[in-house]
């Protein structure tokens, strides 16, 4: 693009100015009484070529007409401002987990299965917010800092296995251990996701006494009820004749009461999935409520490309002036 495109106007100007050299030129020159007897002379490469000096310079103060204008080069830009959110995925690891009520019409899937899918699309849909990761059982484990490397958190959440830990659901504990990651945070939004299948019966901390700090440090508790309603398969770990994995049928316990109380003394909410479908509906209901806010500053920077065009222009009429100062500047005409 031009700054001032309309100095190219400029250009049409340059005829003019080679027709008045050129009238100029022929009142200066040698004259002959008779320019026929010049007319079977054998004509020189100076005679072929003194009519391209005209070309040269005209085309060298178009070139700098070009330049005058100021061609330009516009770069887009983006300056991208964010009110993150800091979040810290607790996961339940404990055995319970192995039950395969999130399976679907195509695959087998046991509730850990279904919640690492979910939890790393989760991961991925926001790559602007810090995520730590707690998994648990009878006690809880810090697998991932608060972190924005999602790749490496996400790898993390496809390393958690059933049996991990010692066997149990410290609920509590768990909770308190991401109270604890968020305690520093200077998010303007700090959240817990908490996933769990069972009921509390182990730890040190109890549920409602993690919550109430959970409160006191203004984050906010998501809590998420997994497993169908019921009984659900689990696997005993023998195969019949056939080959077959020989289930039983146990039953679901999900202490609700206690998670929604949780949940609602922080000012967050309880949900239930009890299939794959509402696992990842629920996810993504926590996705729209915890919104990272994003400015975007959009700015156009010009990079200037006038100079080769200047340099062409007076490379030209340098070049004209050096052949006018040869055999092709003082013929006769």
């Amino acid at each position: 693009m031009l700054r001032h495109p309309w100095l190219l106007l400029a250009i049409l100007l340059v005829p003019a100015i080679e027709w008045w050299r050129a009238r100029a030129a022929r009142r200066t020159t040698f004259p002959f009484g008779d320019g026929a007897a010049l007319a079977d002379l054998p004509r020189g490469w100076a005679v072929r070529a003194r009519p391209w000096l005209p070309v040269l310079h005209g085309l060298g103060l178009a070139l700098l007409v070009v330049a005058a204008a100021r061609p330009q080069r516009g770069v887009e830009n983006s300056r991208i401002r964010t009110e993150g959110v800091d979040i810290v995925l607790v996961m339940d690891v404990s055995t319970s987990m192995r039950a395969e009520d999130f399976s679907t019409p195509l695959r087998r899937m046991n509730r850990l299965d279904a919640a690492r899918e979910v939890v790393g699309a989760f991961i991925r849909a926001r790559p602007r917010d810090r995520i730590g990761l707690v998994a648990f059982s009878a006690m809880p484990y810090v697998a991932a800092p608060l972190t924005l490397d999602h790749d490496w958190l996400v790898a993390r959440v496809e390393g958690l296995q059933t049996g991990m830990l010692e066997d149990g659901t410290a609920i509590g504990s768990a909770v308190a251990s991401a109270v604890n990651r968020l305690r520093d945070s200077e998010a303007k939004s700090k959240v817990i996701v908490l996933l769990t299948d069972g009921m509390n019966n182990a730890g040190s901390i109890a549920p409602d006494t993690a919550a109430e700090a959970a409160r006191a440090l203004g984050l906010k508790l998501y809590a998420v009820g997994a497993g169908t309603r019921g009984v659900a398969p689990y696997p005993t770990g023998f195969r019949d004749a056939a080959g077959r994995t020989v289930y039983q049928p146990i039953a679901v316990e999900i202490d609700e009461a206690l998670l929604g109380r949780m949940a609602a003394a922080t000012g967050g909410r309880y949900f239930r999935a009890t299939d794959l479908d509402s696992l990842k509906d629920v996810y993504a209901a926590i996705d729209r409520m915890e919104t990272t806010e994003i400015e975007i500053d959009h700015f156009t920077q010009f990079d200037e490309r006038f100079a080769p065009w200047a340099a062409a222009g007076l490379a030209l009429l340098a070049a004209e002036l050096a052949l006018r100062l040869t055999r092709l500047g003082v013929l006769p005409s």
